[in-house]
C-alpha cells in the first residue's frame, strides 16, 4: 500500500444541494456515510427531484443531523436558512420557505426504497435543445466541451440518481489538498465549492491532481476499502454562491481549461467500516 495522505475532513451532506456538516467519525457503508444525502427537495412544477443545478438557492442553506443517522434510519435534518430561520426538514414549513426561496413550488422528500422508480424518474428536459441543456447543467460556455456521459452510471439517463439514494453518481466523493493547490489559492479554489466527503491532507510529496490516476484502483481508509471509479466531472454548482462564498464562474472556467473538466474523485464500497478524521489515505 502507498500512503497518499491522511484524512484532514470528514463531510456529510443531510439534504442534496445544502452545505453540508463536519464529523469526527463514522462507519461507512454501501450506501457512502449514513445520512449522507438523506433528503432532497422535489420540483413539484417539473415533477423530479432536483438539486441547485436547477434550484441553485438551495446552496444558501445548510443543513445538519440533531439526532444521529445510521444505516437503516435517516432521522429529519435540520435546515438553515439565508435570514437564519432553523426548521427540521419534517416540518412542512420547510417545504413553504424554500419555496418562496427558489421560487419554484418544491416539497422536501427523505431517501426512497430503490423500488419506488417512478419516484427517481426524470422529467422531460427544460430545454428540449439537449445540447443547451447539459450546457446549462454544466455551466459550459459554447467552446467548451461537454463532459461525456457515458461514462456514467447508465440509470442516470431515466432517473435523477441511482435507484434508492439522493447523489449525482457514486456514493463517495474524495478530494485532495494536492489537487486544489494545483488549481490556485486556496481563498479561490475553497473546498466547500466541491462537496467532498473526504477531504485529504495530501502527503507533501504529492503535487497536482492526483485524484485523475485514482480510477480504477483500491484505497484504503481506516476500516474501509473503496474502489476509485472515475475524476469528478465539475457542474455549473462549483460556480454558485454558498455562505461564505460568491459567485464565480471563474471557477469552473479554470477546472475545464486546466484539469480536463473534473476534479475530485468518486468512489464506490468495497468493504464497509469506520473511518476518522486522521486516518490514514492509502492507494493498492
Amino acid at each position: 500500500m502507498e500512503r497518499i495522505g491522511s484524512v484532514k475532513e470528514l463531510w456529510r451532506y443531510p439534504v442534496k444541494s445544502m452545505g453540508g456538516e463536519q464529523i469526527a467519525a463514522t462507519v461507512v457503508g454501501p450506501q457512502g456515510l449514513p445520512g449522507d444525502r438523506g433528503w432532497a427537495v422535489r420540483d413539484e412544477v417539473k415533477g423530479e427531484i432536483r438539486g441547485a443545478k436547477k434550484l441553485p438557492g438551495l446552496l444558501r442553506c445548510t443543513a445538519r443531523y440533531p439526532i444521529e443517522p445510521d444505516a437503516t434510519h435517516v432521522p429529519p435534518a435540520e435546515i438553515t436558512f439565508p435570514d437564519g430561520a432553523r426548521l427540521r426538514s419534517n416540518d412542512p414549513e420547510a417545504a413553504v420557505r424554500l419555496t418562496s426561496l427558489v421560487g419554484r413550488r418544491v416539497t422536501l422528500w427523505p431517501r426512497q426504497p430503490a423500488d419506488h422508480t417512478d419516484f427517481y424518474r426524470r422529467a422531460e428536459p427544460d430545454n428540449p435543445d439537449i445540447m443547451a441543456e447539459l450546457r446549462q447543467v454544466f455551466g459550459r460556455t459554447e467552446d467548451e466541451p461537454i463532459p461525456d456521459i457515458t461514462a456514467f452510471p447508465a440509470e442516470l439517463m431515466e432517473f435523477t440518481s441511482p435507484l434508492g439514494t439522493f447523489f449525482d453518481a457514486f456514493p463517495i466523493h474524495l478530494l485532495s489538498t494536492a489537487a486544489l493547490a494545483a488549481l490556485g489559492p486556496a481563498e479561490v479554489f475553497d473546498r466547500r465549492r466541491f462537496r467532498p466527503n473526504f477531504f485529504v491532507q495530501s502527503t507533501p510529496d504529492l503535487q497536482g491532481l492526483v485524484e485523475h490516476g485514482l480510477a480504477g484502483r483500491r484505497l484504503r481508509i481506516g476500516g474501509l476499502v473503496l474502489h476509485g471509479e472515475m475524476p469528478t466531472a465539475r457542474c455549473v454548482m462549483t460556480t454558485l454562491e454558498q455562505p461564505g462564498l460568491a459567485k464565480n464562474p471563474g471557477v469552473l472556467r479554470t477546472i475545464v481549461r486546466d484539469a480536463a473538466q473534473c476534479l475530485g474523485l468518486y468512489a464506490t464500497v468495497v468493504t464497509p467500516g469506520r473511518v476518522a478524521v486522521g486516518d490514514a489515505v492509502e492507494v493498492e
